[in-house]
């Protein structure tokens, strides 16, 4: 069953409860809702786990509109963490349980963390256990390869950005524009070439030589293969043990996230803006 048959299934399965304030994300998240306790999906491509234990309180983040939380990345990856739980939790919501450190090492309820590449929200966390807690939506799930993950995967993190950091990177805010399919893996010395495929939409924002985020992992588009539909980059080998593209094989998806600076110049254009600026 494909995740947009579960999310369908799911919307006619469920009955809507009161209203609460939703997560922060740079998502749109819809209301949260109740699970029919006789409900037990299991989709092939996302495995569902369902906890029998009584509901313990849970201190969720609660955000504050009057000052809305404004996250940036570099596409740094920090470290790897490790999925321990996937699926629908006690209050309705889908969460999804990391194992990590060093993305914990400042951690507050509330803060953004980019995980491969899509940027969420800190609901729960564990300094003890070393792990914290993030909220999906049936939109991010829709609009990410996080769909494919299940208990044991890795992924890629990345905290946000402070006034102080380095930007070793680029600009990346963490909110995937859709995801490509790797179509092949070449090694070359102790590197690795990857090549991608992705949709129209998305290729004509990505430039040889120019930045793209996969995977929330900031790299250098080498060539654009318009005929093809792909584009592909070259992984270092420092690179390739400290990321979990080399650990994808092909065929899996990877989040993507073009240079926003392409799509800021491709809105200008279309506005009329240039041309209104020559007739002045």
């Amino acid at each position: 069953m494909s995740v947009s048959l579960y999310l369908t299934s799911l919307s006619r399965t469920i009955k809507p409860a009161p209203p609460k304030t939703p997560i922060c994300n740079f998502h749109a998240l819809p209301c949260r809702t109740s699970l029919k306790s006789n409900t037990i999906l299991k989709p092939s491509s996302l495995t569902l786990f369902f906890t029998t234990h009584s509901p313990k309180p849970r201190h969720l983040f609660r955000p504050n509109h009057n000052n809305p939380i404004r996250s940036l990345f570099t596409g740094i990856v920090e470290e790897m963490g490790e999925v321990k739980q996937l699926g629908v939790a006690d209050h309705g919501g889908f969460d999804m349980k990391i194992h990590a450190t060093t993305v914990l090492e400042d951690v507050n309820l509330g803060d953004s963390i980019s995980i491969n590449g899509t940027c969420l929200t800190v609901t729960q966390f564990d300094t003890k256990l070393s792990e914290f807690t993030v909220g999906l939506s049936p939109e991010t799930l829709r609009k990410t390869s996080l769909s494919e993950l299940e208990p044991g995967s890795l992924v890629n993190l990345e905290r946000a950005v402070r006034p102080v950091s380095r930007m070793g990177g680029h600009f990346v805010q963490g909110h995937v524009d859709g995801t490509g399919e790797i179509v092949s893996t070449e090694p070359e010395g102790d590197s690795l070439w990857v090549k991608v495929k992705t949709t129209p939409e998305l290729l004509r924002f990505i430039v040889p030589k120019g930045f793209i985020a996969v995977d929330g992992t900031s790299l250098t588009v080498v060539d654009v293969f318009d005929d093809e539909g792909c584009f592909n980059f070259m992984l270092v080998a420092y690179t390739q043990q400290k990321v979990v593209i080399p650990l994808k094989k092909v065929g899996q998806k990877v989040n993507l996230e073009v240079d926003i600076l392409g799509k800021y110049v491709e809105r200008l254009l279309s506005s009329g803006f240039v041309d209104s600026i020559k007739a002045s």
